[in-house]
């Protein structure tokens, strides 16, 4: 099978030049785009590694406003992205402030296809080293080496928060309790340009509501009784790094418009004062609950949503993460063992079965409270079932599952159920849905006691 062709946006509003430069560059999956709001569309869509673009879109094509504008978005959402500049001729100041504001390179026009596809090359191969890099620094121990799992969901998740990490953009980090929104959150942060400034974090539904205003924004000495002295807000002591706002779904209503404010003019008042400071720091907001429906009951700004929300992250419960739970109750027991001097300590094969049944509603903090309270518990080096102590009436499958043959002809039976019954019994039609032969499909309904005629 032939390797996966690799993506290259063309953001041309020149039909012609489209058709020329898609059949010059046919090494690639060529997607095309005629002015920015496609463009970004595209981008987000196909997350090309390279992209060339004229700086002349409409809706004016011989001004470069809406093409420096789409350069800033692009390395804004995609700072890795490598942009080559297609321009003018005689336009090598333009071409060299697109240089300077981050594109990889620029060509005048009309340019030597040849010429263009080695650049293109380059860009490339310079993209996937950079990505190679990051990887290897994840696989050394860096900001994302609290993030144990082996489910290609997290993994995928995993490459997200690296990808978006460098650009000045706010997160929105989506989940259930204890998935481990703030181990992304400073994750985030650490693999970002503000790294070496601080972050910091705050609860917005562990703080009464008539005392977070001032743990967000600070107050002035005499604002109200008992400001004796100047204090900072938490959002003026991460100035430069980044601020997480846990739980921003309890954040009330009158602090959304203020913090609305601060999100559009980068300044804050403190309580009592009068003066604007100016504050540079990235929000990360993290929330269990659904945003969109608080919106549509009337608890939470739909603009303020879209100030926090320019990228979502989507965790997944640890119920959904295929053997990840395991995996993560063999590294909490070493954990805790180490930490209270318990020696080598293993998990038994009904801990484990345990584990796999249960449904996990607490999610990874359930299961490390539950791991460090059995191994505390635990009379031997060994963890039983009985050691963890989890209620198993929530399962709804064991072990039996394991075996992969009696997997795979479990699936297959409810195949040819589910296909016979779709086809009203018809075997030929049924057989080549299933992409099988007839005789074979005869087999599996004799090997599975089925008849013609099935129902579901």
């Amino acid at each position: 099978m032939s390797e996966k062709r690799r993506t290259l946006l063309i953001v041309e509003d020149d039909p012609a030049l489209q058709k020329q430069m898609r059949w010059a560059f046919d090494q690639y999956e060529t997607v095309v785009a005629n002015n920015r709001e496609e463009a970004i569309a595209q981008l987000r869509r196909h997350e090309p590694a390279v992209v060339t673009m004229d700086l002349g879109l409409p809706p004016s094509p011989d001004d470069v406003t809406e093409g420096f504008r789409l350069l800033g978005e692009i390395l804004a959402l995609a700072p890795d992205t490598k942009v080559v500049v297609l321009t003018g001729q005689h336009d090598r100041e333009n071409a060299v402030r697109a240089v300077g504001m981050g594109a990889y390179d620029f060509f005048a026009k009309p340019f030597e296809p040849e010429l263009l596809s080695l650049t293109l090359d380059r860009a490339l191969r310079l993209y996937d080293l950079q990505q190679d890099n990051r990887r290897l620094k994840i696989q050394q121990g860096s900001a994302l080496s609290g993030v144990i799992t082996r489910d290609a969901g997290m993994l995928k998740l995993c490459r997200l928060i690296e990808r978006v990490a460098s650009a000045n953009v706010t997160v929105m980090l989506l989940g259930e309790s204890g998935t481990g929104k703030e181990v992304l959150a400073r994750g985030l942060h650490e693999l970002s340009p503000r790294r070496n400034e601080r972050f910091v974090a705050i609860n917005c539904a562990a703080i009464p509501e008539n005392l977070l205003e001032s743990e967000l924004f600070g107050y002035e000495k005499g604002a109200f009784t008992g400001a004796v002295k100047q204090t900072l807000g938490k959002i003026e002591v991460a100035n430069k790094g980044t601020l997480f706002l846990d739980e921003i779904g309890d954040l009330p209503m009158p602090l959304q418009a203020k913090l609305l404010r601060f999100l559009q003019e980068r300044v804050i008042e403190r309580i009592g004062g009068r003066e604007e400071i100016p504050v540079d720091v990235r929000i990360v907001c993290a929330t269990h609950q659904d945003v969109k429906g608080l919106i549509q009951a009337g608890r939470f700004r739909e603009d303020l949503y879209y100030r926090l929300a320019e990228i979502v992250v989507d965790i997944p419960a640890l119920r959904d993460r295929d053997g990840d739970a395991v995996l993560l109750a063999h590294a909490f027991v070493q954990r805790f063992a180490n930490d209270h001097g318990r020696g080598s300590m293993s998990l038994t094969d009904d801990a484990v079965q345990s584990i796999e049944q249960h449904r996990w509603p607490g999610n990874i903090r359930e299961l490390e409270n539950a791991i460090k309270r059995a191994v505390i518990m635990a009379d031997g080096n060994c963890i039983t079932a009985d050691d963890i102590g989890l209620n198993q009436d929530d399962s709804d499958e064991g072990l039996q599952a394991l075996n992969l043959r009696e997997v795979r002809e479990e699936a297959e039976r409810r195949a040819v159920v589910r296909v016979m019954a779709r086809v009203n019994g018809n075997v030929a039609r049924a057989a080549e849905v299933l992409g099988i032969s007839r005789p074979t499909l005869y087999d599996l309904m004799n090997r599975f006691g089925l008849k013609k005629e099935i129902s579901t």
